[in-house]
């Protein structure tokens, strides 16, 4: 007589992206005015603290400031960074609760440090951490990533 297994012992493949919980990666850059300048040009935001050193330099800042936008360009970096650990195309689903706690600064060094904490696995979503420092160790912005799982048969 033929035995039906028990699907309760049944060894399941592991879902390439559920690995990836616990696993960081830090991103250290420095921020130019050229990237700032950069950036600028490439969203169509001018606005003066950004790209006017003469008004950034009469600012109680004294320097230009970064675009928070761009701060997320670097996360993306880091994202990037830690999916090349996997097998499994994944594309970013978005970014969640940013905050910008303090100005970066041109000259600014930055640390992006990027983690991921949890794995859905029916959506086939990460979720990571983002904590971003600058050279003093001082938080200057902190979001959520989702990363989701890409079937190109959808």
């Amino acid at each position: 007589m033929p035995v039906t297994p028990d699907p309760e012992l049944t060894v399941r493949p592991v879902d390439p992206l559920a690995t990836l919980v616990g696993q960081a990666v830090d991103i250290e850059r420095a921020v130019t005015e050229h990237d700032v300048l950069a950036f600028a040009a490439l969203s169509g935001d001018f606005a003066p603290q950004h790209v006017d050193p003469e008004y950034a330099r009469a600012s109680s800042l004294g320097r230009g400031v970064a675009h928070g936008a761009l701060l997320i360009a670097y996360a993306s970096a880091a994202s990037s960074a830690l999916a090349e650990r996997t097998t499994q195309q994944v594309v970013s689903a978005g970014y969640d609760r940013i905050r910008f706690i303090k100005p970066v600064l041109i000259g600014d060094a930055i640390v992006v440090h990027y983690e991921i904490t949890d794995f859905d696995p029916i959506k086939r979503r990460t979720t990571a951490s983002i904590r971003i420092t600058n050279q003093d160790g001082q938080l200057v912005a902190v979001a959520t990533h989702l990363l989701q799982a890409w079937d190109a048969k959808r």
